[in-house]
């Protein structure tokens, strides 16, 4: 049967409309791309695990409750393997190939030393969580933020712990030769110095170096009263622990975050090494006096442990780091918007957010967040559910 020209006007017209209908949703749905670069294999991936337990939970719960207005997270993420080459080429897809809206992390030094000037010429906003100081510079790095401790944090309260509370005057301060391992002998060696320590041993050792004992013993001849260790490589610091011990000396390991975790535990040939090792770690992520976290920490906890999330083998900073860090983008995306901008703009006026791993405040002239109040050490062998009661001499 053949269609009138008034039949074949509406037939068209109805095409017309339908294919109107079928279009894909608007671009103001699309998913909102967010970049991110932690070492989950490698050497020093033990940070890398922990921290995306919190990402991944943050996201889902995010996108969950509706996106960011009624748009997905989507999370792009490009293992760093724990090697700054890896994580330079990894940040440059993120920035050239999938144009993200902001990118989290590195969450190492050695691989963020090499990403964060890549992310400044890229004009894309970056926060982190990596401790070397110069890893941010508002001057030189404006759209650069760091959620976590500075070195200049991290090393004053451990040396103030060594030489204040302990009252060791002779320090061994030993690193691998990573870039955060050297950049942080170099900053606490000199602070040591200035209040009083005295610096009988230093050195990068090579992390993968299996037998520590000949450096252990050059510490011990030049009269070492505590051993102050800077990696993030487990397998490391559990060799300096298991070498002690086995040497049958009392002296106490004082250093990085990691000298407390359960990668660490994992690896040492006797449970009672733990002793006397104090690492660094966060008052809000701390048992209190009479065994206590805080309220907005007991309730993460509660959310970890319904997630049915793993923290044998990891810290509970770790994780609340990166959940807090998801979050935090995603406020200032929905308070300001995704363009690259609005997001610095937010930030440089983000006052106390609310972290289950801190408190965080910026400022146009501060892209350094963590208060300085909050960096505290602990005993590493009261380990449960990733957290820490405070080292001796700390008040609740």
């Amino acid at each position: 049967m053949s269609l009138t020209r008034r039949q074949a006007l509406a037939s068209g017209a109805a095409v017309i409309a339908g294919s109107m209908i079928s279009k894909p949703a608007i671009a103001a749905k699309d998913p909102i791309l967010i970049g991110y670069l932690p070492a989950l294999t490698g050497p020093s991936s033990s940070t890398g695990i922990g921290i995306n337990r919190g990402v991944q939970l943050a996201v889902q719960e995010i996108n969950a409750a509706g996106g960011i207005d009624g748009r997905q997270v989507e999370l792009i993420t490009r293992d760093t393997q724990s090697d700054p080459t890896k994580a330079v080429n990894g940040a440059a897809e993120l920035t050239h190939g999938q144009k993200v809206s902001v990118i989290i992390g590195p969450v190492n030094s050695g691989e963020s030393l090499a990403v964060v000037p890549l992310l400044a010429r890229a004009n894309t906003p970056q926060i982190h969580p990596c401790w070397v100081d110069t890893l941010t510079d508002p001057k030189k790095y404006p759209m650069c933020f760091r959620n976590a401790p500075t070195n200049q944090q991290i090393g004053g309260a451990a040396n103030k712990y060594v030489v204040d509370v302990l009252k060791r005057k002779k320090v061994a301060v030993v690193s691998d030769t990573t870039g955060y391992g050297t950049a942080s002998v170099n900053a606490y060696v000199p602070m040591l110095k200035g209040i009083g320590a005295e610096v009988v041993y230093q050195g990068n050792v090579d992390a993968a170096n299996p037998d520590l004992k000949p450096e252990l013993l050059r510490m011990q001849s030049a009269g070492a009263e505590a051993i102050m260790p800077w990696s993030v490589n487990a397998g490391f610091l559990s060799r300096i622990i298991n070498t002690r011990g086995q040497m049958g000396w009392d002296v106490p390991i004082i250093g990085q975050t990691t000298l407390g975790s359960g990668q660490t535990k994992a690896l040492l040939d006797k449970p009672e090494y733990w002793a006397k090792v104090y690492p660094n770690n966060f008052r809000p992520v701390c048992y209190a006096t009479g065994g206590k976290l805080t309220d907005r920490t007991t309730a993460f906890v509660d959310r970890l442990k319904s997630a049915k999330i793993d923290m044998s083998d990891t810290l509970l900073w770790w994780i609340a780091l990166g959940y807090d860090t998801p979050r935090m983008v995603a406020d200032a995306i929905k308070s300001a918007g995704a363009e690259p901008e609005a997001i610095v703009g937010y930030l440089n006026k983000l006052k106390e957010f609310p972290g289950v791993y801190g408190d965080i405040s910026f400022t146009a002239d501060k892209h350094d967040g963590y208060p300085d109040s909050e960096v505290v050490m602990v005993e590493a062998n009261s380990l449960k559910d990733g957290a820490f009661n405070l080292a001796p001499g700390y008040g609740s």
